[in-house]
């Protein structure tokens, strides 16, 4: 591309990479300040998507104790001993992998809750494909080129790229932690988010680092673009600024570089403390397709899984006294979600396969915390085909947060989600 048409197109704010020190953006969004106040009734109101990728094990993550033996006769090699789940206050049946004492914590505390076999109808089992339906939200035998967080950001914020940047929303509407914008925000004809590659750079646009030797051509071409970038694009300015505000944050995050989802969250909590408007963020951890080895023999609650889940306890908590310290605890709710849940029944590998319905957690310092819904019934002999059954779809869990946490009209639902879905009580 030549100079003067990068130019062009930057200032334009055409959908097209561009990078800064090492950080991809793609398309980028703007408001109308008309519908935003008529529509974004909580517009300070931020929710914070956590992905876990792979099809998490819901029947090893939230255990339902009332029927234990049901449990261990379905899963001899990798059940959970009974004497080291934690319990829940006030929902005895339940209880959590040993691993996530501080989300038992937070949950006694009453600020985590709980949405029990949460699926859709004819489950697929496809990382891919079921990957794009929890995106996109929608049927399973139907294919939307648009995400549902995509939509809801066309609905505040309408006649986008025309109107972007403005006074009333001068920052990103969504940001992701990821080399790679999710799907789920893909709006009508453009991606209404920003991606940040990996934590490590985006500390070197804070500290104005870059990556590359500018003694090479490579090099040269790439600082170029950067240079350019930050003079053209507004809202690298506007995030470096943000984070640059914060100058200290809790001491409760785990080291640099050992714990990535922490490292991510840790930057979420950065922007937001910084004064971010951002709407909605999304971060990634991997992992969670254990087909074999998920325990250790001598000891089930150790192995891969109970270390990812360690993580996201450990991740989570985090993120929730950051958010305390920089006092904006009250405006940021999250949620956890992954693809698909895993059998009831564990293979002969010590793991578990593909499977349909699994719980979700929901957390925030304003949430309605407890367990929605039912423990999943178990048969006696479980087989190898035998599913949680789906008690709410995922749906319901997005249509409860834009109507109790964002304030989104009823009516407005409907333009975003396919379907009518209850009311959960989240908020």
């Amino acid at each position: 591309m030549k100079r003067k048409d990068f130019i062009k197109n930057a200032v334009a704010g055409v959908v097209l990479p561009a990078f800064f020190n090492g950080i991809s953006l793609k398309a980028l969004a703007g408001a109308s300040l008309a519908h935003s106040l008529k529509h974004l009734m909580n517009d300070d109101k931020v929710l914070v998507l956590i992905q876990l990728a792979g099809g998490n094990d819901g029947l090893n993550t939230v255990i339902p104790i009332d029927q234990y033996d049901a449990y261990l006769a379905a899963r001899t090699n990798i059940a959970l001993p009974q004497d080291k789940l934690l319990r829940l206050n006030g929902f005895d049946k339940t209880a959590l992998h040993p691993s996530l004492t501080e989300l038992q914590q937070l949950f006694n505390n009453g600020k985590l809750g709980i949405v029990q076999s949460v699926s859709y109808p004819k489950p697929n089992f496809s990382h891919f494909r079921a990957t794009d339906i929890w995106m996109t939200a929608s049927n399973s035998d139907t294919v939307l080129n648009t995400g549902w967080a995509g939509r809801v950001l066309d609905n505040w914020y309408p006649k986008f790229p025309e109107a972007y940047p403005n006074a009333t929303m001068p920052d990103p509407l969504a940001i992701q932690v990821g080399s790679v914008i999710s799907s789920a925000f893909q709006g009508p004809a453009f991606s209404m988010g920003l991606a940040i590659s990996n934590p490590n750079k985006f500390y070197n646009l804070i500290e104005g680092k870059t990556d590359v030797q500018s003694d090479t051509r490579w090099g040269e071409q790439i600082n170029y673009i950067e240079e350019m970038s930050l003079k053209t694009d507004q809202y690298a300015d506007v995030i470096k600024k943000a984070a640059l505000k914060v100058t200290a944050q809790t001491d409760q995050y785990p080291a640099a570089g050992k714990n990535g989802l922490a490292d991510q969250l840790k930057i979420v909590a950065r922007l937001i403390g910084g004064g971010l408007k951002t709407k909605i963020y999304m971060v990634n951890m991997g992992g969670f397709d254990t087909h074999s080895n998920q325990t250790v023999d001598t000891d089930k609650t150790t192995g891969n899984h109970a270390s990812l889940l360690k993580k996201l306890s450990e991740a989570v908590n985090a993120f929730m006294a950051d958010l305390e310290y920089l006092q904006v605890k009250d405006k940021v709710m999250g949620i956890t979600f992954s693809e698909f849940g895993r059998r009831i029944k564990s293979n002969a590998s010590g793991g578990t396969d593909h499977g349909a319905a699994a719980p979700l957690f929901y957390f925030g310092h304003s949430v309605k915390g407890g367990v929605i819904g039912e423990n999943p019934v178990l048969p006696a002999t479980a087989t190898v085909q035998d599913n949680v059954v789906m008690q709410h779809d995922f749906r319901s869990v997005y249509s409860s947060i834009l109507q109790g946490w964002f304030g989104l009209p009823t009516n407005d639902i409907g333009t975003i989600l396919p379907g009518q879905y209850n009311n959960l009580p989240i908020v």
